[in-house]
């Protein structure tokens, strides 16, 4: 990493859609003792310009350098307290660790340093807007903080109303995952823009530590709305977990790190009511809950326990003492996966949420966004969601074991929707 990137915090969190005020002050390269005849100074840009009014708060001090690299940014505010702020991985500005405050003055003192030793400085002063009047798009960030979750874990953040296509790259500079050990990821956008997933080519290794921030005070997203609220959340990836479920044998394997563990029988959905086929991940765990379709073409209401949630429109894994009888060779529930009372007590001490369960062979395919569906795709097709350029030669790992465990949590709750019995 560059010496710019490993200065100490200097900012402020949050959001900014890619500035377009550009500017800076006058150079002040120095020239040293013998200035005749050395190398030139590096040429350094900075945004937001000089003297720049209504910056949105989602601003981020941009950084662009010819022929040296940034060695010094301060930022402070018009009292002259210090702003906080962290470089992008790329270099090309500094965030502030926390919004910007509306109608406030800041400046920005900038250094870089050529290979040379010379050194130029810019100073940049700008106004932020006045507190926006306009709607915010409402997040919620899918990964919370001081848990632990399953391998399969996608950070998940979704918005209402949807983020249209235009707006996407905006708001996805904005969100900020890191890792360590550090595995690089990619965000994905669902087609309708209600969801944005991030995940790594491979599964997350066991023991990693996630930190997340989905930076949108003040974001401007299109013309018409801003982001509402910056989230924060930093939590670690557990022990593997996997759940596989076979329709034509009506059958549960589970596995931890790759290696089968017990074999459970189930009912899957009937076929008016068919389970979906695909890669899920456990979204929520619910020790008692309440299953009510009051309204819906089947109504009825139901208690269930030990049921972990698969998906948005109510597919959940839970004990379903009724059906006992029926697991292992006859498909009977409104869509969801019936186990045994004591198979599914077991399995909520197995489970974490971000575990993966993969069901195949039933009669329909698992929709997009249809719960949290970033490992429904392979890396090719999961990339061509990101509404920014891919870094070049991220991939899978060459070889790929039979689990993901082999390769190396807790989520605002969803109410119950329509679910099986």
């Amino acid at each position: 990493m560059k010496l710019g990137r490993r200065l100490t915090l200097l900012g402020v969190t949050v959001v900014a859609a890619p500035l377009i005020l550009v500017g800076c002050t006058a150079d002040r390269g120095h020239e040293g003792k013998n200035g005749a005849g050395k190398a030139a100074p590096p040429e350094l840009t900075v945004t937001p310009g000089d003297q720049a009014k209504d910056v949105p708060i989602s601003a981020e001090v941009g950084t662009k350098v010819a022929g040296g690299r940034v060695t010094g940014v301060r930022i402070v505010d018009d009292k002259g307290k210090e702003v906080k702020a962290e470089p992008r991985e790329d270099g090309s500005s500094w965030v502030p660790i926390s919004p910007l405050q509306p109608k406030r003055t800041y400046t920005a003192e900038v250094t870089a340093t050529g290979d040379s030793g010379r050194t130029t400085t810019r100073k940049t002063t700008f106004t932020t807007l006045p507190k926006s009047t306009k709607p915010a798009v409402t997040s919620t960030l899918y990964f919370a903080g001081n848990r632990t979750y399953g391998t399969a874990m996608p950070v998940t953040v979704a918005f209402d109303p949807p983020i249209p296509k235009e707006a996407r790259a905006d708001v996805q500079r904005r969100l900020f995952v890191k890792t360590n050990p550090a595995q690089p990821g990619v965000w994905s956008w669902v087609a309708d823009g209600s969801q944005v997933y991030y995940r790594a080519p491979d599964f997350w290794k066991p023991g990693t530590t996630i930190s997340v921030r989905a930076g949108l005070t003040g974001l401007p997203i299109g013309k018409e709305l801003v982001g509402d609220q910056d989230r924060t959340a930093t939590s670690k990836i557990g022990r593997q977990v996997s759940l596989e479920i076979d329709n034509a044998t009506k059958q549960m394997s589970v596995l931890r790190d790759g290696k089968l563990v017990r074999k459970i029988p189930v009912s899957l959905g009937k076929p008016s009511t068919p389970t979906s086929s695909g890669k899920m991940v456990i979204m929520e765990k619910f020790q008692f809950t309440t299953f009510d379709t009051t309204g819906s073409a089947d109504p009825y209401v139901v208690d269930v326990e030990d049921a972990q949630r698969l998906t948005w429109g109510g597919e959940f894994i839970h004990g379903a003492p009724w059906s006992e009888g029926d697991q292992g060779s006859t498909n009977v529930s409104h869509g969801c996966t019936n186990v045994s009372a004591s198979a599914a007590d077991w399995l909520m001490n197995i489970t974490q949420v971000g575990d993966l369960v993969t069901v195949k062979g039933t009669e329909v395919p698992l929709t997009e966004g249809n719960g949290w569906t970033a490992w429904n795709v392979d890396w090719d097709q999961y990339v061509k969601g990101s509404a920014l350029p891919v870094p070049a030669g991220l991939g899978p790992a060459p070889t790929h074991p039979n689990h993901p465990g082999a390769v190396a949590g807790g989520s605002p709750a969803p109410q119950p929707s329509v679910s099986g019995g």
